[in-house]
């Protein structure tokens, strides 16, 4: 299940037809992130951040995690290409060529920074760190598992940028705990969607959880990961405050999480995008409307 397709879209650009840009970076992901992101920026002005802080936030987790799903993909090219689910990518396709895409990370990767720079000295500082951070995540499955968690911390920079975009001279302890509670988070989601990657991992020695250590323990994994999410999210609303609203949306977050696990069995993956999407697609939003909430009431 999608929110929005943009895969019909025929508009030509240099780096090729705009709808097969969209399915390359799969632009529909970006829900998980930018709702953190500006989480993060209403936790730091304490209500409605300016207009400018807004716009340029948001144009550069746009940007970053464009930059990040185009990296990628030239990354995983010599495994996609060999991998049944993957086989119809745009740039195994050949629909994009490797040097558009290259063009595209470049593109992407100054309009990032340029964000940053808009924003304050603090966010510009830290904007290529950061866009190292999240390329070497696209390396990490050929040497270790932790790769699920390195996703997950790169996702979690939201919160943190979010915050530092309208407050770069301190950093408060709610974005801090909203980071490993997004860390773990998407470590989980991460895990249920290798799943389907579990032979191919083995065959081609890449160190998924599932490839490494079993469907079981893979499934107790990601179980441990969401209950630090959970953890995570409720000490971050003390942290920050928040009003009791925050609360009731945490205890039904925890209810989507305790589904989410219920639906995930490895013998059995046609859940796999209701757990990975949908409902992940649901939780993100719902934790700003639980922020704002907890702010205003």
């Amino acid at each position: 299940m999608r929110f929005f397709s943009l895969s019909g879209m025929r508009l030509s650009t240099p780096f090729g037809q705009f709808g097969d840009i969209c399915r390359m970076i799969k632009i529909e992901h970006s829900v998980f992130a930018l709702p953190y992101a500006w989480a993060g920026a209403f936790l730091a002005a304490r209500g409605l951040p300016s207009a400018r802080s807004l716009v340029f936030l948001t144009i550069g987790m746009i940007a970053a995690r464009s930059f990040a799903m185009a990296f990628n993909r030239l990354a995983d090219l010599p495994f996609d290409r060999d991998n049944p689910r993957t086989q119809q990518r745009p740039l195994v396709t050949g629909v994009i060529s490797k040097g558009q895409t290259w063009a595209f990370c470049a593109l992407m990767a100054v309009i990032f920074i340029a964000a940053c720079a808009a924003l304050n000295t603090v966010c510009l500082w830290l904007s290529v760190p950061a866009l190292l951070f999240a390329a070497i995540y696209s390396v990490l499955k050929r040497f270790t598992a932790l790769c699920h968690f390195w996703l997950g911390a790169t996702l979690g920079l939201a919160p943190l940028a979010g915050w530092l975009s309208v407050n770069p001279t301190s950093l408060g302890l709610a974005p801090v705990l909203l980071f490993w509670g997004v860390t773990f988070w998407v470590a989980a989601f991460d895990i249920y969607y290798a799943f389907q990657d579990m032979d191919f991992d083995v065959a081609f020695e890449l160190h998924s959880v599932p490839a490494s250590l079993g469907p079981d323990t893979a499934l107790t994994v990601a179980a441990f990961s969401h209950a630090m999410t959970s953890i995570f999210l409720l000490l971050a609303g003390f942290a920050a405050g928040l009003s009791w609203p925050w609360y009731v949306v945490w205890l039904g977050i925890s209810v989507m999480l305790l589904v989410e696990h219920r639906l995930m069995k490895p013998q059995d993956l046609r859940h796999v995008n209701t757990a990975f999407f949908t409902l992940n697609g649901i939780i993100s939003p719902v934790v700003l409307i639980g922020v704002l909430l907890g702010i205003y009431i």
